[in-house]
């Protein structure tokens, strides 16, 4: 029979394949979450293959549905009809509403015989009914209601239609009918945050004889439509590269990584506030591109401006990176972007334009745009699985609560992390000090020693084992031994 494409980026995606022709679909929701958007999508994709595509509107007039098209940049094709119905005059007639002989009957009646007429006259492929609760309230009861319905499936099928339903649910949320009948229900819903603008997702509640992608997606509505943002499965995306470790150029920061970083591999970069762990990131980004490669920049939490004068602080020219096109760098505002969009942000970084080293920074910003913390481990470890599968080196930063002492990530995905790089304050001799150590390496030997490193415009400098110190990684030693193994801070 074939499928009828909707005209949705990541719908047919997530429909596994689109509409089925000659089939009655529901599309439900809200009034403003994009049911009229979606529609007119699915009749301008009709149109553009040459199909003649009917709009039948019952909530709104023609120059509003027009209107609207227009604020989208789109102009309705000749062969893309819309069908303005209407109360008949003689029903608007106020004598007429007061007699014995008006009632829902009539006006149900005359709605259907002039839905079957303009259909009859157009003969069209694609057909947009909007809206069903004009209908229901017609019908008056649910079986009238669900009769009409069936009878409206009925004559569609038997002229090979592909028909949309969109009902706003401003009636009796609990009436079912319609899902009995559809061949597949699209309900779209709109969230309002505490902060930050309104936030859309959509799902498929069912679809007869199809395998679709199940649980919620995000959406957003842009001027030019609907797009979609598919929930990523990492299990569908399997990329075939060579696991082997990569050196980096630091001589005794790869002692301390037990040889570097492995090619398919999360890192994790874990301390206080001010430690570095940003710099860190872009020093391992520096020696990627450095390598010839391509990598991808994710900032939640830092003014782009300022981390480029920053990182000159460290001789490392990041706009020079991106000049040369090998660096892709985006300034993420987590209030106004759903976790589905960026993860189809880093999809489009790897997959188009290559990247082989991607770093988020920092899982608080991400943190922001979820729900719920459950919500960000499920989303990270999908997007980590994804970006393994794709070969890809990944580093994440996460700040923790507190400078010194006892501290705590707002969220705990060490577990998620094949490596993770732990950075501490820590006081010696009457200054601040910073100290790095490897706590977790899953694929193979790691140094067990805590180092002290200083980062300057020579780059990052690592010192030799703190074995004078205890206590270091709680922020609180105590000298065992003389302090030799301290870096001068007078240098740089």
């Amino acid at each position: 029979m074939g499928n009828c494409a909707t005209g949705v980026a990541g719908l047919d995606e997530i429909l596994a394949g689109g509409l089925a022709k000659g089939r009655l679909f529901l599309v439900e929701g809200s009034p403003g979450t994009g049911k009229t958007t979606l529609a007119s999508q699915f009749l301008m994709a009709g149109a553009e293959q040459g199909e003649k595509v009917l709009y039948i509107t019952l909530s709104e007039t023609e120059e509003e549905l027009r209107d609207g098209a227009a604020s989208h940049g789109w102009t309705f094709p000749e062969n893309f009809e819309v069908f303005e119905l209407v109360p008949p005059e003689s029903l608007l007639n106020d004598e007429q509403q007061q007699s014995l002989l008006y009632s829902s009957d009539l006006e149900l009646g005359e709605t259907t015989r002039r839905i079957f007429e303009v259909f009859e006259r157009l003969q069209p492929a694609r057909v947009v009914l909007d809206s069903l609760s004009e209908i229901r309230l017609l019908a008056q009861s649910s079986l009238r209601y669900r009769r009409q319905i069936l009878a409206l499936k009925h004559y569609f099928s038997h002229n090979d239609a592909t028909v949309m339903m969109l009902d706003d649910l401003t009636a009796d949320v609990m009436d079912k009918t319609v899902h009995s009948v559809a061949h597949a229900v699209i309900r779209l819903e709109e969230l309002s945050p505490s902060y930050g603008p309104e936030r859309r997702r959509m799902r498929v509640l069912k679809y007869r004889g199809r395998r679709y992608r199940g649980g919620y997606h995000d959406f957003v509505i842009d001027t030019g439509g609907i797009r979609v943002f598919p929930r990523l499965v990492s299990a569908e995306h399997r990329f075939e590269f060579k696991r082997e470790t990569v050196a980096i150029e630091n001589a005794r920061l790869n002692d301390l990584l037990g040889g570097g970083f492995d090619r398919g591999a999360s890192n994790l970069i874990l301390g206080p506030a001010g430690t570095g762990k940003s710099l860190l990131a872009l020093s391992f980004v520096a020696s990627a591109i450095a390598r010839g490669e391509g990598a991808a920049m994710f900032i939640f939490d830092e003014e782009l401006g300022l981390l480029f004068e920053r990182s000159k602080g460290l001789g490392i020219d990041v706009q020079a990176m991106v000049d040369t096109g090998r660096l892709a760098i985006e300034q993420i505002d987590a209030a106004e972007l759903t976790p589905g969009e960026f993860s189809e942000r880093v999809r489009v970084c790897v997959e188009t334009h290559g990247a082989r080293t991607v770093v988020i920074d920092s899982l608080n910003g991400y943190q922001a745009a979820m729900p719920e913390e459950q919500a960000l481990v499920l989303h990270m470890h999908e997007l980590l699985q994804y970006l393994n599968r794709q070969g890809t080196t990944t580093f994440l930063t996460v700040a923790q609560h507190g400078l010194v002492g006892d501290m705590k990530a707002p969220v705990d995905v060490t577990y998620l992390a094949d490596t993770v790089i732990l950075l501490r304050y820590f006081e010696a001799l009457g200054r601040v000090r910073r100290a790095i150590s490897v706590v977790k390496k899953r694929t193979g030997f790691h140094e067990d020693t805590i180092r002290e490193f200083m980062i300057d415009r020579k780059g990052i400098t690592l010192g030799e084992p703190l074995t004078a110190f205890q206590g270091v990684l709680r922020g609180v030693p105590s000298m065992v031994g003389d302090d030799a193994g301290l870096l001068d801070v007078k240098r740089g």
